[in-house]
């Protein structure tokens, strides 16, 4: 790509900085985008929101809450994000026995397998075997939209449902006594 060539990300970014200091809902920035992109490279934008989500990350943006950005210049701080490489990914799948930890399920049950970020990559976690691990795309996509606290809450809540399919009480009891935890303090 040419230096000054336009992209997707940097179209968002230059909108951001057209308006500092500004709390922006996506649905403020992603409908000019996608017209803007349209107009000026002739095609259409792809996911917009995930492109604002990436900045934020990575930040260049401040997440104020959920689908609200605001570019602050002074406080951008630039962040390197490690991913997972593919002999770490094939590590940690093996490791885990090409299941996710939440559900079980693999490849034989024709389910699309990923490797996740135990600690979040954009709140510093490395691209390590140690936090690694194997979630299935449904799982994934859900850890990405829940806290950690109510992820795992709902990781126990499924784990006891399987116990007691299975009929193990001691299972059974273990996850009562952790999901205690979580009732005590208000986390699911």
């Amino acid at each position: 790509m040419a230096k000054g060539e336009l992209t997707q990300r940097s179209l968002i970014l230059e909108y951001f900085k057209a308006h500092p200091d500004r709390d922006i809902p996506h649905e403020e920035v992603v409908p000019w985008a996608t017209t803007e992109y349209l107009q000026r490279c002739g095609k259409p934008f792809r996911d917009p929101d995930r492109f604002i989500r990436s900045l934020g990350q990575e930040g260049h943006l401040r997440k104020i809450r959920k689908g609200v950005y605001r570019y602050e210049s002074e406080h951008v701080r630039v962040r390197v994000l490690q991913d997972f490489d593919g002999a770490t990914k094939s590590l940690i799948l093996e490791r885990d026995g090409y299941r996710c930890m939440v559900c079980g399920r693999g490849k034989a049950e024709g389910v699309e397998l990923q490797v996740d970020h135990v600690m979040p990559k954009d709140k510093g976690g490395p691209a390590t075997v140690d936090n690694g691990q194997t979630l299935c795309a449904q799982h994934n996509f859900q850890k990405k939209n829940y806290e950690c606290t109510e992820f795992g809450a709902r990781l126990f809540k499924k784990l006891r449902a399987t116990a007691v399919r299975l009929d193990d009480q001691n299972m059974i009891s273990f996850c009562d006594e952790v999901l205690s935890v979580f009732d005590r303090h208000g986390k699911h």
